[in-house]
């Protein structure tokens, strides 16, 4: 109960990707947007993740106010995102994107460092924190799924806007935060052991990783929709993916006491490769495709689970907050920005079968980085 504020946070945070995954893609389409500039849109959350994480991680380490951007960027990314409501074409709906997601992907790093801190020695129970992320994500895909089935697409927006609202208000609450001496070499320091061999194939893998999840985040629901699936069953088969990850988060601490974090990254790499493939064969079968979704407990749960644990290992307390944004930036922002345009590329050019498949071929190679560690 100590640990349920920052379960709450997890929870809202999540739950907005929840919206905005399986969905944005489906009100972008349905606003009169081609399958390239859904890309191109969907996109540019992924770049902000490049760029806002790293100047509030500068930030945080040098002035140790990590809360106090937490709180700012919530509050920032709620403003921002009511001129949503007000957008029309491309370049209006671009920059609101740009504007409200840079606040909302800046805070995650900062937020980890702080539940990393308050965990303590109990660190390798992240993992039954963070899974109250994955259970917003859940409540948020599925439910969204039955209310947008039942009314209409339409409403997309004003669900945004109730889960922004949750997540601002959930930011006031009184978290302890890190206060370490920043050392005028501590920028000196991160360098250098960024430098080191097992932490550059560490983050090449990373990135590769989340190049593979492209044409996933940004066309799964439209490559299921081709397939005559419901807005209901698209959004059940993300929720069972993310429920597959939570129960996996739940027990990850037992695996991380039995097995190191390179041997399981390997595990968790080759069943993402196989994962790709299965979705593309055996799409047409609902109950085939459900047992794939379970993939994602490795895919994404026991990956992210693991990475956490490298980053928090490899970096000093005065670097925490850099490295985290490192993470988030170099993987889930250059990793998926790159890795939407190029399956909006595929598409485009060829189909949604031959960009599943060039997903399979990145985490092939995310698997060859992990392995060269050593």
């Amino acid at each position: 109960m100590a640990f349920a504020p920052f379960s709450i946070f997890y929870f809202f945070y999540f739950a907005l990707l929840g919206l905005i995954a399986p969905y944005m893609g489906l009100y972008l389409a349905d606003q009169g947007f081609s399958l390239l500039e859904i890309a191109q849109l969907t996109s540019i959350f992924l770049i902000t993740k490049i760029v806002a994480p790293n100047i509030w991680g500068a930030l945080a380490d040098h002035y140790q106010c990590r809360l106090l951007l937490v709180r700012a960027g919530t509050v920032a990314t709620f403003w921002g995102y009511l001129l949503f409501f007000q957008s029309e074409g491309f370049w209006q709906y671009a920059m609101t994107i740009v504007l409200f997601s840079f606040f909302w992907n800046a805070v995650l790093p900062q937020f980890e460092v702080i539940t990393l801190y308050n965990l303590a020695e109990y660190r390798n129970r992240y993992s039954q924190v963070r899974l109250w992320g994955s259970i917003g994500f859940i409540a948020s895909v599925a439910g969204a799924g039955f209310v947008i089935e039942i009314y209409s697409i339409a409403l997309f927006p004003w669900l945004m806007l109730g889960v922004i609202s949750a997540l601002a208000l959930c930011s006031w609450w009184q978290f302890s935060e890190p206060r370490e001496s920043v050392s005028r070499d501590a920028a000196v320091s991160f360098w250098l052991e960024l430098a080191q061999r097992p932490i550059v194939l560490f983050f090449v893998a990373c990135f590769l990783l989340q190049l593979s999840h492209g044409a996933y985040y940004t066309y799964f629901s439209l490559f299921l929709e081709q397939f005559g699936y419901s807005e209901s069953t698209i959004g059940l088969l993300w929720a069972l993916g993310v429920l597959a990850e939570v129960l996996l988060f739940m027990v990850m601490h037992h695996w991380l006491k039995r097995q190191n974090v390179r041997s399981i990254m390997l595990i968790a790499l080759s069943v993402t490769a196989l994962r790709w493939l299965l979705t593309v064969w055996l799409v047409e079968s609902v109950w085939l495709l459900a047992l794939i979704q379970c993939c994602h407990a490795m895919s994404f749960g026991a990956m992210h689970a693991c990475s956490i644990q490298f980053v928090h290992g490899r970096f000093s307390g005065a670097n925490q907050g850099k490295a985290q944004a490192l993470y988030s930036s170099v993987g889930f922002g250059a990793g998926g920005a790159l890795g939407a345009y190029i399956s909006g590329c595929m598409v485009e050019w060829f189909d949604y079968a031959q960009a599943f498949y060039l997903c399979a071929f990145f985490a092939v190679l995310a698997w060859f980085a992990i392995l060269r560690q050593r």
